[in-house]
């Protein structure tokens, strides 16, 4: 090297360090969120008000603008009449108010209303009460019973435990009850809870404490019976679907067709590998199977949009992952498959809009990779699938009323949210919003990045991994794994994950999070590798994680925490356990012990009946794998837990004890499978205790504790 050189490297080497020196480092209140760092905040969008002017929420003023998409002027919006409606209970009875006008009270007694919802034409409001079904006229006030067979385990429009947690999904609140488009009818399911088992939940207050007694079925158990019911608007007999209650069965949301003539209702064996469509006449009860399926291994009863109904009312998009991947269908209403919209080993996500005029399907997919959603559009043909987003981001999408235009909110693991105006052939039409802070660049902070972890046997783990703030390769850190790990439901994705992070980052601790084969990343080809054998395959794949960091010059092989609730509890034990020797610490919330434990739905949809698979229920249970005990475990969990019952973590704590091992034990009083207010500031408390005494050997900051 010349003379000359050998300055201008020297100079551009000091230059860099001065940029670098000139850094500032994120305050410790920065780095968890309580002063603004990085990014600022961008109004979220909420809908479109017409074709040309989308919704736009005001975070400072609380307001709701329209604004124009030509222009980007801002309008002050107000809902319409017919959507500004709402129905609610309070003091036991219903209400219902429009607009800013005066509630008007609907029901006067003492009894408890439940759910109210208003019917489509706007006459009717539906309620549960002491579990049977009711409506009220909106106009003359008058009260319709329409079932009267309740008792404390017969319940009709209100779900049975193990439907509301498993099948309808918790945020119907317990509602089982389905107003027809034509608000001619409704359906409900009658639950017959009669030979479930009863499990007791205690409570510790009081001088006595109390019971909860909730019919609560675990794998192998009697589940509740089931039928389906219809009802007219103005009150009757009601209508059964023509199924056997009596049999070993299950039901999943049921759809009303367009115009309200049909009801499609979800047929699943106990087995649940045989999904069958029945469209059920509402009027007579009478079914016809319009749709068959099955999978080796299990199929999904989907309450999250399996089937769209279009509004010519002879054609549905059907979801489903038959061939291992998931991918939409055009059926007929009469169950003729048309054609499959998509194919290929990639996911499609959500149906955004069908413009029926051009027969054109617009949805959202993880095609480009696995850890990125993009818009695409295809033809009812299944042709000219068309990418309509960009780069390598994740992108979540609102699309115009007429399908013209969509804004997109975007982002990578080294790109903040930004936000642009896209018309529907991709063209970007204009930038709307950016939240990188203007001294964004002038921080130091710890990177993200997106990484894979190769596995012996040919998978590729999608994992995001950020370094310590300064990060020097000669240096040792300690590691936090965070992870949910059951199936299909990965974590890893590609967006800006913010300033979460950024504490552990300038304490110099590593954060991962890593996904199995069977977390819906590799498709239901990966997923179903967990049959009948859970707990194999992700800790297969976790200790694999576990070994390529702990083989790392810069990972401190003997401080490598998992941590994760629920089913991320599980594994937290099981790493602790079964993989004792790759994990040091573990961290694990509300965890289930031993899959016997918990409800049949969920367990016998991955691992049959105990009955049916002894050998694999053992091989799942952390309390096959006591011995192998070692590291230090923080088990923590909410004495009143009505989904992994508290059961379990006492069956694996009494196990440990007469092991004569160590570990540590935080209990919730009155906390379910998650608890708030002082009890999560208390456990945050816990967590930045546990981290700085073990993995940086140092006292917690006094600020984190307040």
């Amino acid at each position: 090297m010349n003379k000359s050189l050998f300055f201008l490297s020297v100079a551009t080497v000091l230059c860099s360090y001065s940029v670098q020196a000139q850094k500032k480092r994120l305050s410790l209140q920065q780095s968890i969120g309580a002063q603004p760092s990085l990014t600022k905040a961008i109004n979220p969008v909420s809908g479109w008000a017409d074709q040309t002017h989308y919704i736009e929420n005001d975070l400072r003023e609380r307001k709701q603008y329209a604004v124009d998409i030509n222009t980007g002027e801002r309008t002050a919006y107000t809902p319409p009449p017919k959507s500004d409606v709402d129905v609610f209970v309070k003091d036991k009875d219903v209400y219902i108010q429009y607009g800013k006008a005066e509630a008007k009270r609907l029901t006067n007694n003492t009894d408890e209303e439940k759910n109210p919802t208003l019917s489509p034409d706007g006459k009717y409001v539906a309620f549960t009460k002491n579990n049977d079904l009711y409506a009220v006229e909106v106009e003359g006030g008058k009260e319709i019973r329409y079932t009267s067979d309740a008792t404390d385990v017969i319940y009709n429009g209100w779900s049975s435990w193990v439907y509301f947690e498993e099948i309808l999904g918790r945020p119907t609140k317990y509602k089982a009850f389905w107003w027809a488009p034509d608000s001619k009818h409704l359906s409900f399911m009658r639950f017959d809870d009669t030979k479930v088992p009863m499990f007791p939940i205690n409570g510790s207050t009081g001088q006595h404490g109390y019971t909860e007694k909730t019919r609560y079925p675990k794998a192998g158990d009697p589940n509740p019976e089931v039928k389906v019911g219809f009802v007219k608007s103005e009150g009757g007999a009601v209508v059964w679907a023509d199924f056997n209650e009596k049999d070993d069965q299950y039901f999943g949301t049921p759809y009303w067709s367009f115009d309200g003539s049909s009801m499609m209702v979800q047929w699943m064996n106990r087995g649940q590998d045989d999904l069958k469509f029945y469209s059920v006449n509402p009027n007579t009860g009478a079914k016809k199977e319009i749709y068959d399926e099955k999978q080796k291994s299990w199929v999904d009863l989907d309450y999250d949009g399996r089937i769209e109904y279009l509004k010519d009312n002879k054609l549905y998009i059907l979801k489903s992952d038959k061939t291992g991947w998931a991918h939409f269908y055009l059926y007929t209403l009469d169950g003729k498959l048309l054609n499959p919209l998509t194919s290929g080993k990639w996911q499609v996500k959500d149906l955004e809009f069908v413009d029926e005029k051009n027969k054109v399907v617009y949805f959202t997919a993880r095609k480009e990779a696995s850890t990125t959603v993009d818009l695409y559009r295809v033809d009812y043909s299944g042709k000219n699938l068309k990418r309509l987003t960009f780069g390598e981001y994740t992108h979540q999408v609102n699309i115009s009323p007429d399908g013209k235009y969509f804004i997109t909110t975007y982002s990578n693991v080294s790109t903040p949210q930004k936000r642009s105006l896209v018309d529907n052939t991709g063209k970007i039409v204009k930038e709307l919003a950016n939240s990188k802070a203007d001294d964004f660049d002038g921080y130091d902070f710890g990177k993200t990045e997106m990484i894979t972890i190769p596995t012996e046997d040919g998978y590729n783990l999608p994992a995001v991994i950020t370094y310590p703030t300064d990060f020097d390769q000669t240096k040792k850190y300690p590691v936090v794994f965070s992870m949910y790990g059951g199936p299909n439901a990965g974590t890893v994705s590609n967006t800006w994950k913010g300033t979460a992070n950024q504490l552990w980052a300038n304490e110099g601790v590593i954060q991962i999070v890593v996904d199995h084969r069977a977390s819906g990343q590799f498709g239901k080809e990966g997923v179903a590798l967990m049959h009948r054998n859970l707990g194999k395959w992700e800790m297969y794949d976790y200790i694999t994680a576990a070994k390529w960091l702990k083989a790392k010059p810069w990972v401190d092989d003997k401080k490598l925490l998992i941590t994760g609730h629920s089913y991320g509890g599980y594994m937290t034990c099981m790493a602790l356990t079964y993989g004792a020797d790759y994990f040091d610490f573990g961290y694990g919330g509300a965890p289930v012990t031993s899959w016997e434990l918990y409800d049949s739905v969920y367990t016998e949809r991955f691992m049959d009946t105990p009955q049916e698979n002894p050998e694999g229920y053992k091989a799942a249970s952390v309390l096959s794998y006591v011995d192998k005990y070692k590291g230090l475990l923080r088990i923590m969990h909410g004495d009143m837990d009505d989904n992994v019952h508290m059961q379990n973590t006492i069956q694996l704590i009494d196990k440990l004890e007469n092991a004569n091992k160590h570990f540590e034990l935080m209990i919730y009083p009155g906390g379910r499978h998650g608890w708030g207010g002082v009890k999560s500031a208390h456990d945050r408390s816990e967590r930045y205790r546990f981290y700085y005494q073990n993995l940086l050997n140092k006292p917690v900051p006094a600020e984190l504790l307040k």
